[in-house]
C-alpha cells in the first residue's frame, strides 16, 4: 500500500511539470488500479537468552589487585571532651569488719561477743571469734539447779585466690547443763534425796580442721577434722575424717566422686545399768561416684555409694558392706518459675557422743553408740517461683533407717552410792528400724528490699520396728519468720515456733512400797508447744546498734524434753558496737 501511494504521488508531481512546460490538452482518461490485499502473520521466534555453544571454554580469571595510596591529610578539627551524665549512685553502708555485742536480762542471762579478723596481706587473713551465753536462774517447779553456760572460740587463718582458698581451723569449748529434770509427779522424793544430788554435767570439746576449695586441679575440694569430746565424768570421744572430692569432665560432661574415711573412738566409765565401763570403736571408708548428664532443662546425676564399716565394741566385732542408690534428677517445667525434681539416696551416718550431746544435752555417760544405716530416701517435689519475690518448694519423701537413735528417759538406777543422772533425770539412747513418710511445704517472700517473710512446715508418719512408739520424735514441725526495717535506724523480727506432740516412756514409782522404792516404765505424751520469739533495734549510727530480744513471749511453760521445763518469758537488753583497726 505504501508503494501503491507513492507511485500515485509521484506521478501526480511529474504530470504537474510537464504541463506547465506545454500547453496542450491531452483529453481526460480514467486509471483503475486493482489490486487484492490479503494481510499474513508470520511466526515469532524468542531468542534464546543463553545460547547454546558446541563447545565450551573455561576463561581462566584474572587477579585483580587493589591498591591503596594513603596521603596524610591536615586536620583542624579538636573533638571536645566528653562529660559522663549524672547518675544517682546508692549510699552504701561502711562495712566494719570486727564487732562485739554485750547484752543482758531477767534469769540472770549474759550474752557476749567478740568478733575479729584482719587481713594480713593480700590474699591471707586470720580471725577469731568468743562466745558466752548463760543463765544463773533457776526454772520455777525446779528443786535442782537449772542454770546453763557456753564459752567458745574459734579461730581461723585461710588463704583466698583467683584459683581457690584455704582455712586452718581452731575451736574450743565448754559447756555447762543440770540434770534437773526430775519426775516430781510420778515418784516421791525427800529434801534429803533431793540435797544428795549433784546434777552438774561439763562438756568440753577441741577441734582442729581444714578446709580447701579449688577451681582448677582434680581435687575441687576437701575436709578435715580432728574433735577431742570428754565431760565432767571422765567419758572421752576421739574422731577424726576426710572428706575429699574429686571433679572430672569428660565429653562435656561431669564425673564426680565423693570419698570418706570417719572414726570414732571412745569410752564411758559406766553403763545405765552396771558399773561396768563402756567402749567402742567405727571406722567407715566410703565413696560416692556419680555422674552428671544435662541436656537444655533436664540434669540428671546418676551414681551410687559404697560403705565399709568396721565396728568393735564390748558386744561384737564386725565388718559389713553396704550399697545405696544416689540418683537426682530435675526437670524445668516453666524455666525458673516451676522445676521438678526426685531422687533416690542413701547414706551410712556416723553417729558420735558429742552429735548426741548436741541435739540433746541431757543425755546420761552411758551410751551404746553405732552408726545409723539410711537404706534409701526416695523423694519428689516441685519448687520455683509464684511471682518475681515469691519463691515456693513442697516435697514428699519416703526414708527407711535401720539403727535410728531414739532419746529415751532413763529408769532409776540405785547404787550404793547412786549417780547424779540416775534419778531418771537423764536420758539414753536407743536404736529401732524406723520408716518415715514426710511432707514437706516451704513459702518464702521478698516484699521489698527491707522486709522478708518465710514460713515452712513438716509433717512426720512412723512406722516402729521393736519400740512401740517414735520415742521423742514429733508428728509436726511449724516454723515462720518475719524481718522488716521500718527505717534506716528502726528494724524490728519475729520468729514463731511449734512442735507437734511426742511420746517419751518415764519411770513411775508404786506407793505400795516406800523403802526400796519401786518402779516402772509408762508411756507419757509430750503436749505440743510453740514458742515466739521477736527483736527489736536502734542503729544509733553506723558504728553503734542497740537491741532488745525477747524468747517465749507467750510464757509456755512447755517441756522440750520429758520433765525438763523451759524457762518463761525471757528478755535480754543490750548493744553491737562495729569498729576497724
Amino acid at each position: 500500500m505504501k508503494k501503491i501511494i507513492l507511485n500515485i504521488l509521484l506521478l501526480t508531481v511529474f504530470q504537474q511539470g510537464f504541463s506547465q512546460k506545454k500547453d496542450e490538452n491531452i483529453g481526460d482518461e480514467v486509471v483503475n488500479i486493482v489490486k487484492p490485499y490479503t494481510p499474513t502473520i508470520s511466526d515469532a521466534f524468542k531468542v534464546k537468552e543463553t545460547p547454546s555453544l558446541d563447545k565450551e571454554i573455561a576463561e581462566p580469571k584474572l587477579p585483580i589487585l587493589y591498591q591503596i595510596f594513603s596521603f596524610p591529610v591536615a586536620s583542624t578539627f579538636v573533638p571536645s571532651k566528653g562529660k559522663a551524665a549524672a547518675v544517682d549512685q546508692t549510699q552504701f553502708e561502711k562495712g566494719f569488719t570486727n564487732y562485739a555485742l554485750l547484752g543482758g536480762g531477767n534469769y540472770g542471762t549474759l550474752n557476749a561477743e567478740v568478733f575479729v579478723t584482719q587481713q594480713l596481706n593480700r590474699t591471707n587473713y586470720v580471725g577469731g571469734l568468743v562466745r558466752h551465753l548463760s543463765s544463773q536462774g533457776n526454772i520455777k517447779n525446779t528443786p535442782l539447779d537449772s542454770n546453763f553456760g557456753t564459752t567458745s572460740f574459734d579461730g581461723t587463718y585461710g588463704n583466698r585466690t583467683r584459683n581457690g582458698q584455704w582455712n586452718i581451723d581452731l575451736g574450743v569449748k565448754n559447756q555447762i547443763i543440770n540434770w534437773y529434770g526430775l519426775p516430781l509427779q510420778t515418784a516421791i522424793f525427800t529434801d534429803e534425796m533431793i540435797a544428795a544430788i549433784q546434777p552438774k554435767q561439763s562438756y568440753t570439746s577441741l577441734t582442729l580442721g581444714v578446709r580447701m576449695e579449688a577451681k582448677d586441679g582434680l581435687l575441687s575440694s576437701g575436709q578435715f577434722q580432728f574433735k577431742r569430746f570428754s565431760d565432767k565424768f571422765g567419758s572421752g570421744e576421739n574422731r577424726f575424717y576426710v572428706k575429699p572430692q574429686i571433679d572430672v569432665a569428660l565429653f562435656d560432661q561431669k564425673i564426680k566422686a565423693d570419698f570418706i574415711i570417719d572414726y570414732v573412738g571412745g569410752s564411758f566409765e559406766k553403763n545405765a545399768l552396771t558399773p561396768q565401763a563402756i567402749k567402742y570403736n567405727t571406722l567407715i571408708f566410703g565413696t560416692k561416684p556419680s555422674f552428671m548428664y544435662k541436656q537444655e532443662d533436664l540434669s540428671i546425676q546418676i551414681g551410687a555409694g559404697v560403705f565399709y564399716v568396721s565396728q568393735t565394741n564390748d558386744l561384737q566385732k564386725e565388718g559389713k558392706l553396704f550399697v545405696y542408690p544416689n540418683i537426682k534428677a530435675s526437670y524445668r517445667l516453666v524455666g525458673d518459675l516451676m522445676i521438678a525434681y526426685a531422687g533416690a539416696e542413701g547414706n551410712l551416718h556416723q553417729n558420735s557422743y558429742a552429735d548426741f550431746v548436741s541435739l540433746n544435752p541431757f543425755v546420761s555417760p552411758t551410751l551404746f553408740i553405732a552408726p545409723t544405716d539410711q537404706s534409701y530416701d526416695l523423694y519428689v517435689g516441685m519448687k520455683g517461683k509464684l511471682a518475681n519475690s515469691v519463691s515456693f518448694n513442697v516435697r514428699g519423701a519416703i526414708i527407711n533407717e535401720k539403727n535410728k537413735p531414739l532419746f529415751t528417759s532413763n529408769t532409776f538406777n540405785f547404787y550404793s552410792n547412786p549417780s547424779p543422772y540416775a534419778y531418771s533425770n537423764s536420758f539414753q539412747v536407743s536404736y529401732d528400724d524406723i520408716k518415715t513418710l514426710s511432707l514437706f511445704g516451704e513459702l518464702k517472700a521478698d516484699f521489698s528490699k527491707t522486709t522478708s517473710f518465710a514460713i515452712q512446715g513438716t509433717f512426720f508418719n512412723y512406722t516402729t520396728s521393736k519400740a512401740a512408739y517414735a520415742w521423742n520424735l514429733p508428728t509436726l514441725k511449724l516454723g515462720t519468720s518475719f524481718e522488716t526495717e521500718f527505717t534506716d535506724k528502726w528494724y524490728a523480727g519475729l520468729q514463731l515456733f511449734f512442735v507437734g506432740e511426742r511420746k517419751d516412756m518415764i519411770s513411775t514409782q508404786s506407793l505400795l512400797t516406800i523403802f526400796p522404792p519401786q518402779f516402772s516404765q509408762e508411756v507419757q505424751t509430750l503436749d505440743s508447744y510453740f514458742d515466739l520469739n521477736a527483736h527489736v533495734g536502734y542503729k544509733y549510727n553506723k558504728r553503734l546498734t542497740a537491741f532488745l530480744k525477747g524468747n517465749n513471749l507467750a510464757n509456755q511453760a512447755y517441756q522440750s524434753w520429758a520433765n525438763f521445763p523451759v524457762q518463761g518469758i525471757q528478755v535480754v537488753l543490750g548493744a553491737s558496737y562495729k569498729f576497724d583497726f
